[in-house]
């Protein structure tokens, strides 16, 4: 499996700064996606979220900008516009061509140079890139300088990354894919055996893990600003908006299962279902197969996620 790209239509492409620790990924869905959105987290940043809601008149989209650099990475989303106007990619209006380019972002000014974000041309850069080959995974794109477990201070984090995964849905041919750019504030757990995998470090010279759940009850303590895990969940299954947002819903318990804790007040948890395809398929089998692909993602985003800045990751 090659993670979201195993969907027909989707490509995926990556932008790194890695001397600064920043980046931006890009999907494509050129010829549309139906798409719907969930918000779990409590400090979100984004652009353009207003057009997946079932009650808005657009009927698709035509590609995701997930970036770091918090406020400022959402200017990658007009270097993807412009790559897909080039292309020819949007909805036509009169003599011009739109495209339809929701975005998401994350703060990574905590590592790195905080004076280096993602630009229009890192946009344009990661569309360009962007291949329906296996997504590439760890620090690379979005999660260049994506961290985790900051309950301590960033002195005592971990990195995180991106992450892909698909679930197939029985014989059927139906797919669901995840997936994540994990920056949490809290842990990441495997919920097959409850173990913590990444987070906290009880020092920082060590590799052993706090509970940061447990520290959080037993310790007042000023959460660290600065966070968000983005998700981006895909199916070639047929929905209509009001089911991409259901499915963009039912996906997030993926990332409840696995941040230990998400949605916090400093978190900008998000979640965008894309759906391309016709075949037919169980809301319920889809929610559950998506909360999978979900939580897989956000472990090999951390598994995956090579040491950069001074702060370790599990895959160097």
């Amino acid at each position: 499996m090659k993670g979201l790209t195993d969907i027909p239509g989707i490509q995926v492409g990556h932008a790194s700064d890695l001397v600064a620790l920043t980046g931006a990924t890009v999907i494509l869905c050129e010829a549309g996606a139906v798409a719907g959105v969930d918000i779990g987290g409590a400090a979100t940043g984004s652009q353009e979220l207003d057009v997946l809601s079932p009650l808005h008149v657009t009927p698709h989209i035509h590609a995701v900008t997930l970036a770091g650099g918090s406020a400022f990475g959402l200017e990658a989303a007009s270097g993807v516009r412009k790559y897909l106007e080039k292309k020819g990619v949007g909805f036509v209006f009169g003599p011009a061509r739109i495209p339809i380019v929701p975005a998401m972002i994350l703060f990574d000014l905590g590592i790195g140079s905080a004076a280096v974000r993602p630009t229009r041309e890192m946009g344009e850069v990661a569309a360009a890139a962007a291949t329906t080959a296996a997504v590439v995974e760890g620090s690379i794109g979005a999660g260049t300088g994506a961290t985790v477990g900051k309950f301590a201070g960033m002195s005592r984090a971990m990195k995180g990354g991106v992450g892909s995964f698909t679930v197939p849905l029985g014989n059927k041919g139906v797919l669901v894919s995840a997936l994540a750019i994990v920056n949490a504030y809290g842990d990441v757990r495997d919920p097959a055996n409850g173990k913590l995998v990444a987070g906290c470090r009880k020092s920082a010279q060590s590799r052993d893990l706090i509970d940061t759940e447990k520290a959080i009850l037993s310790k007042s303590a000023t959460p660290t600003a600065g966070n968000t895990t983005l998700c981006v969940v895909a199916t070639n299954a047929k929905l209509n908006k009001v089911g991409a947002t259901r499915l963009a819903k039912m996906a997030q318990a993926g990332v409840l299962r696995t941040l230990s804790p998400g949605h916090t007040m400093v978190d900008g948890d998000i979640v965008i279902a894309l759906s391309l395809g016709d075949l037919e398929a169980d809301m319920n089998s889809l929610g559950v197969a998506a909360a999978e692909a979900v939580a897989q993602s956000i472990l090999r985003g951390v598994k995956t996620a090579k040491s950069m800045g001074g702060v370790p990751g599990l895959g160097s």
